[in-house]
């Protein structure tokens, strides 16, 4: 390509929404303009968060951008679920500073989809070696694309970077047309049991699908008691404030999903989802009172209804949670990718990756045996 300049600029809302939406598309909500954005107009990024937004733009010879990468300044390895605490230990042990370092990701979201926005598919090598060049013009110790859509791995290897495996757990929608049918299609033990589980997850209960306008101050206010509740046993602080919530469902509108359980008109418990193009995510949850298996009704089976409601193709229902596995979630791989600039770094790196990637193999195989399903069904 030719007439292609590089910049960096001081967040996502420093470019206009359509220009960046035109390079990030609507598949996925969580490279979207609107989530981006809410996260810095919020304060959940940028400030003392140790999340610095600093979005890499490559402009095409009209002058809009062809190519961006969501990057961000990170002053600690927190909110990105993919764990690179031990590097950074042996990095500053052996006397380098780890800190700061570039990531190109979603904030707090471990979502996979696309790390390189592109409005001209040929665009990525620039953008890639502008990530490059801009870990060496800052002393940058390296850049980390995490959870990186497959189809975008190519770009990263061809590049040389590193490529690591996780898993996660994702339901797959096999064309049923309610939750019975995809019931049908597991073994009958794994089917009662669940039957069981939702008959006694929302006794008493009264359960809410709500998005848009339907999502007011109470619903938010209700949400934001769960999400602190949550977010202080997992974290010790929420990532997010209070503003993001009200904001996010501002700019998302109709794909917002709120799943609520309330006890006489009372919000005891809730998930929060978003819906893309083809799969819901689901992304945050919390209660104020313990009902035993309520976490599994409203964010895996009211997920499933939900999805099989509108015709998605899966649930992604975020990271981790083998227990997931006998709620009908299967185990798929998902993908990072790290550029290290000190050859002795990335070869230590490089080593400990090839014994992770043997070892994720093995657990994926084994965790694949346990799934729920009629054998041969």
């Amino acid at each position: 390509m030719t007439s292609l300049t590089a910049r960096l600029v001081p967040g996502v809302a420093a470019i206009p929404a359509d220009r960046w939406d035109a390079c990030a598309g609507t598949a996925n909500p969580f490279v979207g303009h609107a989530f981006l954005a809410a996260l810095e107009a919020s304060g959940s990024v940028g400030g003392r968060s140790g999340w610095k937004p600093v979005p890499i733009v490559i402009d095409g010879a009209d002058g809009a951008p062809v190519a961006i990468a969501p990057a961000y300044a990170k002053g600690h390895s927190q909110g990105e679920y993919v764990f690179d605490h031990a590097w950074a230990d042996a990095w500053e042990r052996a006397g380098g500073r780890y800190y700061p370092k570039l990531q190109v990701a979603a904030p707090f979201t471990p979502v996979p989809g696309p790390r390189l926005l592109l409005r001209d598919a040929d665009a990525a090598p620039a953008l890639i070696a502008a990530i490059e060049a801009v870990v060496a013009q800052h002393e940058l110790s390296s850049a980390h694309a995490t959870f990186v859509a497959p189809d975008q791995l190519a770009s990263f290897e061809a590049a040389g970077w590193l490529i690591r495996e996780g898993t996660q757990f994702h339901w797959q929608n096999d064309g049923y047309a309610t939750f019975d049918d995809f019931l049908a299609a597991l073994a009958s033990r794994k089917r009662k049991a669940i039957r069981k589980e939702r008959a006694a997850a929302v006794e008493g209960l009264t359960i809410r699908h709500l998005t848009g306008e339907q999502i007011g101050a109470r619903e938010w206010d209700s949400f934001w008691r769960f999400y602190q509740d949550t977010g202080s046993r997992k974290w010790g602080q929420p990532y997010l404030t209070r503003a993001f919530f009200p904001l996010l469902g501002e700019a998302l509108g109709e794909r917002v999903l709120l799943i609520l359980a309330e006890r006489d008109g009372v919000p005891i418990a809730g998930a929060l989802n978003l819906i893309g193009d083809d799969a819901l995510y689901g992304r945050y949850w919390g209660a104020t009172e313990e009902v035993p298996f309520l976490h599994f009704e409203l964010c895996y089976y009211q997920a499933i209804d939900a999805a099989i409601a509108r015709g998605l193709a899966r649930v992604e229902a975020g990271a981790q949670g083998e227990h997931k596995l006998a709620r009908g979630y299967t185990p798929v791989s998902t993908w990072s990718a790290h550029y290290l600039p000190d050859p002795n770094f990335r070869r230590a790196v490089a080593d400990f990756l090839e014994q992770e990637r043997a070892a994720v193999a093995g657990e994926q195989a084994f965790l694949g045996e346990l799934t729920p399903f009629r054998r041969g069904g």
